[in-house]
């Protein structure tokens, strides 16, 4: 494992100057590009920069979040739009697409109560076969954000990349990662964080929780239930050991929904991993100084006209070698 900790923006001073020969995102040209299933279309977009060889998947976190990294409970910082913007500034395309279920791809089917974690990943080894046969690319590499990053590592060891790039992913099963990312905002709540707890032990168990309090049903909707046990079968420490492709894991230090000892936790089960620490990025991929949900709710999250963190963009543009 090799960590970066990038400390001073002029780390990137060097890497600033030599982009200046790429054609700028006014050049690249941005068109539909989608996956036919046997189960329904899936919506995605292909930004293009003249000449491109390298290609980026970009795979979407959790929740209804789409193609541009927004989604209808409170996040308009359009991240992935962003990163795919900026990486087309350094000539390398990408694809980024609205999951199953959500945004253009809400009627691709299953319906929502069907659909499984495996799902997901199977429909990101089917973009990653796409853009392989597509013929114009002479590497791919697959950018996986928060939940995306465990679909992603899953996906590329099935299908060849040339990299693959955690971007705030989390490093222990997710229902570890629920029960963390909750017990702050539950602690004045004995009453709710006692029935977190039974709820999530029994969607460990596999079994469907009943009586879900009302301020608790926007996470445990019984239709969304036999999702989240899927989801739950998963260890992200084992599936990135299992990632053939060399590893980049970037993780921003201001992230209040993933930590840096998740990104610790995936680069300790796989050797040989870079681990880039982002001091002020954030889950949405800018910097911000703000260290609490509350603050980053309402200011960076809302906010789509930040920048993308430069380290970032860097790790994933250099993670071809």
């Amino acid at each position: 494992m090799t960590e970066t900790s990038i400390v001073r923006r002029g780390w990137f001073i060097g890497g600033t100057i030599a982009a200046l020969a790429i054609p700028c995102i006014a050049d690249a040209q941005e068109t539909n590009y989608d996956l036919v299933t046997a189960k329904g279309t899936i919506y995605g977009t292909l930004l293009l920069p003249p000449g491109a060889k390298r290609i980026v998947l970009i795979v979407a976190g959790s929740g209804p979040t789409d193609r541009d990294g927004n989604n209808v409970l409170g996040v308009f910082a359009a991240s992935y739009r962003r990163l795919a913007n900026a990486l087309a500034e350094r000539g390398i395309a990408s694809v980024r697409y609205d999951k199953r279920d959500v945004a253009a791809s809400s009627n691709s089917g299953p319906a929502p109560i069907d659909v499984r974690f495996e799902m997901y990943v199977d429909d990101a080894a089917a973009w990653l076969a796409k853009m392989r046969a597509d013929g114009r690319f002479g590497a791919i590499a697959l950018a996986g954000h928060s939940e995306g990053s465990l679909i992603g590592m899953i996906a590329v060891q099935r299908e060849r990349v040339e990299s693959y790039v955690s971007i705030s992913g989390p490093g222990f099963p997710a229902d570890q990662i629920m029960r963390r990312q909750l017990a702050p905002q539950l602690a004045d709540k004995p009453a709710l964080a006692e029935a977190n707890t039974r709820i999530l032990d029994a969607l460990l168990r596999g079994e469907t929780a009943g009586d879900v309090p009302p301020q608790l049903m926007s996470i445990y909707n019984p239709a969304a239930q036999a999702y989240i046990m899927s989801w739950f079968r998963y260890d992200p420490r084992v599936e990135i050991a299992k990632v053939r492709a060399p590893v980049t894991i970037v993780q921003g230090a201001n992230d209040v929904q993933v930590s840096v000892d998740d990104a610790r936790a995936l680069a300790a089960a796989k050797p040989g991993a870079k681990l880039v620490i982002v001091p002020h990025m954030t889950h949405v991929l800018s910097d911000d100084d703000a260290t609490t949900v509350a603050l980053q709710a309402t200011g960076v999250y809302r906010d789509p006209n930040r920048a993308i963190d430069p380290t970032l963009v860097q790790s994933v543009a250099s993670s071809f070698g």
